[in-house]
């Protein structure tokens, strides 16, 4: 009885190993290739490539001398781009970034702009050739507490969930933690999901969980961690995870091999086959890609 105890842990464990290989074989990613952004040579952070693959949305440095805001560009190949100017209609004085788009060209996004107010940083709008049009909350995500802020977010392929993150800050303005919730499409607004918890609990650590992608169906997600304390040498690295169906938590993540250096921000093209990020080069953050092998 013991051996047979013993054989059956042995396969258990021969199974589990099996699934985290595969895991980790599921994306074998080439070495890095700078993108190219004819027309604008300043920070580009938090990327986002449109589900038609045509047009990358992304930021300006999200920090201070700088005021972040929204930009776009349009596809040359898939390593160049020509830059096109801010987004209309969406940009203010306060922080405005992390941008990403739904099928039916709804864009949502972070703005600092009535926190003190409201308590919430999520906004949506419509967009079209680089015109965000009706812009306004996003209801029902924000936990309505001082100090907790969601700082990120991406909303799947089809716009019925949205991906973002519960950070809370200390008192020095520094994230103390921050995870990656679920929300689902509701009435106006969205709502958390009740099992969020058990979808993401091989993803969510004590460290910093953020800048999420999810693939269009919503199967294979990819994110920056960074380990906390945070300090000068702390490095976020991009990992991804995968799952059978919607139902399903996601796997223990793996990271991105190819990737090196302070990389954050990922955004996985439509078709899965390359993956947009920001680095960290010399104090400026440009953009990179990957492509599957």
């Amino acid at each position: 009885m013991i051996y047979l105890f013993l054989l059956q842990l042995l396969f258990a464990a021969c199974k589990h190993s099996s699934q985290v290989l595969n895991a980790q074989q599921l994306y074998l990613f080439s070495q890095p290739v700078k993108v190219e952004m004819k027309g604008y040579s300043g920070n580009m952070m938090e990327p986002f490539l449109s589900r038609d693959g045509n047009t990358l949305f992304f930021n300006n440095l999200n920090s201070a001398p700088e005021n972040t805001n929204l930009h776009w560009a349009i596809k040359i190949n898939d390593s160049s781009f020509q830059y096109k100017g801010e987004i209309a209609g969406v940009n203010t004085p306060d922080l405005e970034g992390v941008p990403t788009l739904d099928r039916d060209s709804n864009l949502y996004f972070v703005s600092t702009r009535n926190y003190s107010q409201t308590l919430s940083t999520l906004y949506q709008c419509h967009y079209s050739n680089g015109i965000g049009s009706n812009v306004h909350l996003v209801n029902g995500v924000s936990r309505l507490t001082a100090g907790w802020v969601n700082f990120d977010i991406e909303v799947s392929a089809d716009g019925q969930s949205l991906y973002f993150v519960d950070s809370k800050f200390d008192q020095s303005g520094n994230p103390s933690s921050a995870d990656l919730v679920i929300a689902q499409k509701k009435d106006s607004g969205f709502e958390r999901l009740a099992n969020t918890d058990y979808l993401m609990h091989n993803i969510n650590t004590e460290g910093l969980e953020y800048a999420a992608s999810i693939s269009a169906d919503n199967l294979v997600l990819f994110f920056t961690r960074v380990d906390l304390p945070l300090n000068a040498n702390s490095t976020p690295v991009i990992l991804y995870a995968t799952r059978k169906s919607i139902s399903d938590p996601f796997s223990v993540p793996s990271k991105v091999q190819s990737i090196t250096g302070f990389a954050e921000g990922p955004s996985i093209s439509a078709d899965q086959h390359i993956l947009y990020y920001h680095k960290k080069e010399n104090d400026h953050f440009v953009l990179y890609m990957v492509r599957e092998k």
